[in-house]
Order: structure tokens, then sequence, then C-alpha cells
């Protein structure tokens, strides 16, 4: 029974982190939900006692695919520009105090 919630939590979570990823605005939000995917995924894989297939999803899933992400949003600039937009929207909040 705790096993079978376990799961039904599992998937819950899985298929939120899928919506979170494609109606985010963030890509870096976007990135790091899809790590968590990936991780969850690998949970699941152990579960269905496939020890290789967690291994190769954790490894590949959570930390080449994420290291690539971050390298490509960081060469197209993604990264800086959305931190430039919080610095000023952080320096329009202080102006308005």
């Amino acid at each position: 029974m705790r096993l079978e919630i376990f799961h039904l939590i599992l998937l819950i979570f899985i298929l939120a982190c899928a919506v979170c990823v494609a109606l985010t605005r963030n890509l870096v939000v976007a990135a790091v939900v899809f790590m968590g995917q990936s991780l969850a995924l690998s949970v699941i894989w152990i579960l269905l006692q496939s020890p290789d297939l967690a291994i190769t999803e954790a490894a590949v899933g959570a930390g080449v695919d994420s290291l690539l992400l971050f390298a490509a949003l960081k060469k197209v600039k993604a990264i800086d520009r959305e931190a430039a937009g919080k610095r000023g929207e952080d320096d329009a909040g202080e102006r308005q105090a």
C-alpha cells in the first residue's frame, strides 16, 4: 500500500515537472526543474529493478543534459539577460520605496 502511494507521488511529481517546464518563461528554472524530473525518473527505474537504467538516467539526464542546457543558456546569453532583468526590477523597487 505504501509503495503504491510512493509511486503515485512520483508520477504526480514527474507530470508536474513536465507541465512546469512547458509553461515557465524562465529558462534557468526550466533547466533545474528538468534536472529534478530526471532524478525522479531515476528513482522510478530503481523501483522497477533496473539499476543500469537508473544510473544512466541520473548521469545523463540530471548530469550531462543539465550541464549542456546551462552551457547553451550561457552561450546565448539567456542567463545574463534574466539576471539583468531581475536587477532592473530590484532597482525599480528601490526607487519607488
